[in-house]
């Protein structure tokens, strides 16, 4: 069973934009004004995609990137940015994911941890899981001695709605292997990313 969203109504999404015209019709006291004619078709496009990464295996973006590792030190890629939907509210939650392995053997292209992030939060996402399947997909291709991902961000359905906390945000992490185990290493990957 793929774990991508249905989509409804014809090829064009049909169904996808005539239920975003029937929330409109709830939403707006004058739906047909100028400019919401086109905001079924435009709503449809930019959900495509936000979600784009379900269509997307980042197993297979990290295994065409390998090469022989020539060291055994750490490998740390920060603030790359974060663009998510929260799946509870399909409200945006947005900042940075620090990610750092230890080889084993094997490295990966650079620009590939930052694919894997993009892949990940390009579903509809809660943080807490986003942490761990970036760390997952890296663990499993590439068997390291050790993975490390932080997130630190800030969700507008905190932010506009509900508690309305503005300066709030939330940081989660997901440590493997020498990172979890070992407190040198560790604290180094904290210390690094904290810099």
């Amino acid at each position: 069973m793929s774990d991508a969203p249905k989509k409804d109504g014809a090829a064009n999404g049909g169904g996808f934009q005539v239920a975003v015209a029937r929330m409109l019709q709830e939403l707006d006291p004058d739906p047909q004004r100028e400019g919401l004619v086109d905001t079924p078709e435009r709503v449809e496009k930019a959900f495509r995609a936000y979600t784009a990464g379900y269509a997307q295996d980042p197993k297979e973006i990290i295994g065409s990137a390998l090469f022989e590792a020539e060291t055994d030190e750490m490998v740390l890629v920060k603030n790359i940015e974060l663009y998510s939907l929260c799946e509870h509210h399909l409200a945006p939650f947005f900042g940075k994911v620090h990610v750092a392995y230890i080889p084993s053997g094997k490295i990966v292209g650079l620009s590939k941890v930052a694919r894997v992030v993009e892949i990940y939060a390009r579903r509809l996402q809660v943080q807490e899981r986003l942490t761990s399947q970036i760390a997952q997909a890296l663990e499993d291709v590439l068997q390291p001695r050790g993975v490390g991902v932080v997130i630190e961000a800030s969700h507008l359905c905190m932010m506009m709605r509900g508690v309305e906390k503005q300066n709030s945000s939330t940081v989660t992490s997901c440590l493997r292997g020498l990172f979890r185990s070992d407190e040198r290493t560790r604290s180094e990957f904290l210390t690094l990313i904290n810099r």
